[in-house]
């Protein structure tokens, strides 16, 4: 009986307290009578509540078992470090504009391989994407200290971190300055003194000139397309034939490149940087269309601004656009390359075209944003075209060489001509040498631009 109550109790309490282990209750059956339940509940009760109070043994019974001993204080303080490095990591990439510095990145990496020929030095090409990428992110950091103000009016820029108060104004010019000086000396070792100028250029042009010119005149747009036409450049510019441990180039083959060894650019080297340039007004142009009243909160002196119908804006966007479409012929025929780039780039250049023509027709914020989205289509698509159809060197010197052929076959079928009758060439030139007065002479330099007299020629 007594065992059968007990059981019965046993039973009951397991019922009720799921939680408490089977082994309690096991001890409490070969207890004696008098104690052993007691007993079971003190015990299953002690283990419960130091189960669920605390997850963590005694230090002595710890360090017995070998679990290290958590210290608090050092859990806070890596906790507090951690939540530190990535406030301020966020508001350095906010202050940077990362996107549009990878940009930037990608159009002068762009102009470094196009300029590589068929070897590219992958070590100086991310040495020089790495040292772009900092001074543009200085570029920008020095634009948002200068425009603190009016960002803080404008519904778009107002989150930033300096008008949020985030970020103090000398953190940020420390910071600003610290990533362009490592930058510029990044680009000065690994690339060249030129690259690194012409990229410290660009920063003053952007920081102190383009910034403070946006609350001026509405040429501001056209300052800022120069700005962005740079880049692929400094890319150019930063390729070396110099070295030639690294590269051994033959006297034909350094004439095709776009880069010689005093770091001057052909004429072949500008056709990315026209491509940008004529690009960014179109896009610049419906992103003004767009936040004009946001521009005009704060204080910023657009294209816009000026136009309350949008046909000026409109119009010069559709002017520029129509400047892109021979760059792709032009790419061509100077030998950069192939034919398919000259219709792939056509094509290209009658979209974006045609969204702009439907924005000069009808004048409408979802037009707008049409010619703005196709502006952020056209341009990785040109340049992954232009790298991918570019024409290699191999190539370029195949073509000249064909060139040479037929200039020499040419020249020798004249010289046959002229040595089959020699007499009647004689006296041509006796006649012609009579024909022409000295007066005739004021036709070649250095007087180009005066018009030759002709006179009948006497048989």
């Amino acid at each position: 009986m007594w065992r059968n109550s007990l059981s019965f109790s046993s039973k009951l309490l397991t019922s009720s307290n799921p939680i408490i282990p089977k082994s309690t209750f096991v001890f409490s059956a070969i207890s004696p009578p008098s104690y052993g339940f007691d007993r079971s509940l003190s015990l299953s009760h002690s283990q419960f509540y130091s189960t669920t109070s605390t997850s963590t043994p005694p230090t002595d019974a710890a360090l017995k078992l070998g679990f290290p001993k958590l210290d608090k204080f050092r859990f806070a303080v890596s906790a507090a470090a951690i939540d530190l490095a990535r406030h301020y990591g966020r508001c350095y990439w906010e202050l940077s504009k990362a996107r549009l510095s990878m940009l930037v990145v990608a159009t002068s990496g762009a102009g470094y391989v196009l300029g590589s020929g068929n070897a590219i030095d992958y070590v100086g090409l991310c040495c020089t994407c790495a040292g772009t990428m900092m001074v543009a992110a200085s570029a920008n950091s020095l634009n948002q200290v200068f425009e603190i103000n009016n960002d803080a009016k404008m519904k778009r820029t107002r989150h930033r971190p300096l008008p949020s108060g985030r970020i103090t104004i000398p953190h940020a010019v420390s910071w600003a300055s610290s990533v362009g000086a490592a930058g510029t000396a990044l680009l000065v070792c690994q690339a060249n003194a030129l690259a690194a100028g012409l990229g410290v250029s660009n920063l003053f042009l952007y920081a102190f000139v383009y910034t403070p010119l946006k609350q001026i005149h509405p040429v501001n747009t056209w300052v800022g397309a120069v700005v962005g036409a740079i880049p692929p450049l400094l890319g150019l510019i930063a390729l070396e034939f110099v070295n030639s441990d690294h590269f051994e180039h033959t006297q034909s083959e350094c004439l095709n490149m776009w880069v010689a060894a005093s770091g001057q650019v052909s004429l072949n080297g500008m056709i990315l940087p026209a491509a940008l340039y004529f690009w960014q007004i179109p896009h610049f142009m419906a992103l003004a269309y767009l936040c004009r009243n946001d521009y005009a909160a704060g204080g910023f002196r657009m294209f816009s601004l000026a136009d309350a119908s949008g046909e000026r804006t409109a119009l010069v966007a559709l002017r520029n656009c129509l400047y892109l479409i021979p760059l792709g012929y032009l790419a061509y025929d100077w030998g950069i390359t192939s034919g398919w780039f000259c219709l792939e780039s056509t094509l290209l250049a009658l979209a974006i075209g045609g969204t702009a023509f439907s924005f000069y027709l009808n004048r409408t914020t979802k037009n707008a944003r049409r010619m703005f989205h196709a502006s952020l289509l056209y341009l990785p698509v040109f340049m992954s075209g232009l790298l991918f159809h570019r024409v290699s060197d191999n190539e370029q010197l195949l073509g000249e060489e064909n060139s040479e052929r037929i200039g020499h076959h040419l020249s020798s079928s004249v010289q046959e001509i002229e040595i089959v009758n020699p007499q009647k060439k004689a006296k041509h030139a006796d006649a012609y040498a009579e024909a022409r007065p000295p007066v005739a002479y004021a036709s070649v330099p250095p007087f180009p631009f005066l018009p030759a007299p002709t006179y009948p020629l006497v048989h």
